[in-house]
């Protein structure tokens, strides 16, 4: 069974100051955490296996969410303190806990309606990720797919989601030092071993104060 990790350690200084005292996936979309969505979300997919790593006020996530028994699923933390491992670093410090077979990895400070059962099954590529239609404050898109293959450039640019399955691999490869994970994509894409797809359901990147008050307000 396919494990998932959630990426929750960052310290969320754009979204100050609400997050004087709470961690970004604490923040409240609608009446629950934006992090519950994901843990949800994967309990409904028949994802039981998940890895949340923490940091700054990490306790409260677990505190909240404790071993997810109460969600259908079983929850294990990767705390890494005050300063934060950035996304590839904290994977590498996860990858005990997420095995040796492909996992999901999903930003913390997203919301969508994507349904992770399809991340069930990964190929020989070293890793397959969701794309969607370029939000405002990313329009010049991030990748572009042909053939199934992401690519740095295309006519018809597309943006990163923050969804993912990927081979440890991809992680030990990049090496021990790596902080964010996008340099070693980049590197993977242009070797041609990643795949992808576009994603035309509901997303939303929660990274400002603004967004999120824009998503609460849209949700009403």
């Amino acid at each position: 069974m396919v494990k998932a990790m959630i990426l929750a350690a960052g310290k969320g200084e754009r979204m100050l100051p609400l997050t004087k005292v709470l961690p970004k996936p604490l923040l409240h979309i609608g009446d629950k955490p934006l992090i519950q969505y994901h843990i949800e979300a994967l309990a409904e997919a028949s994802v039981s296996e998940i890895i949340i790593n923490t940091g700054r006020f990490g306790e409260k996530i677990e505190k909240i969410f404790g071993n997810g028994k109460k969600y259908g699923v079983n929850i294990r933390y990767s705390h890494e303190g005050i300063e934060p491992l950035g996304t590839g670093g904290g994977v590498l410090n996860a990858l005990p806990l997420l095995g040796k077979s492909p996992f999901i990895l999903i930003n913390g400070d997203i919301h969508t309606n994507f349904n992770f059962s399809l991340l069930q099954s990964l190929t020989d590529n070293l890793a397959h990720i969701i794309m969607v239609d370029n939000p405002v404050h990313n329009s010049d898109g991030d990748f572009t797919l042909y053939s199934g293959l992401v690519g740095e450039y295309g006519q018809k640019m597309l943006t990163f989601s923050g969804i993912g399955v990927y081979q440890p691999g991809f992680f030990y490869d990049a090496g021990k030092q790596m902080i964010s994970f996008i340099p070693a994509l980049r590197s993977a894409i242009n070797q041609e071993k990643v795949t992808g797809e576009h994603y035309q359901g509901k997303w939303h990147d929660v990274g400002t104060p603004e967004r999120l008050r824009m998503l609460n307000k849209e949700l009403e």
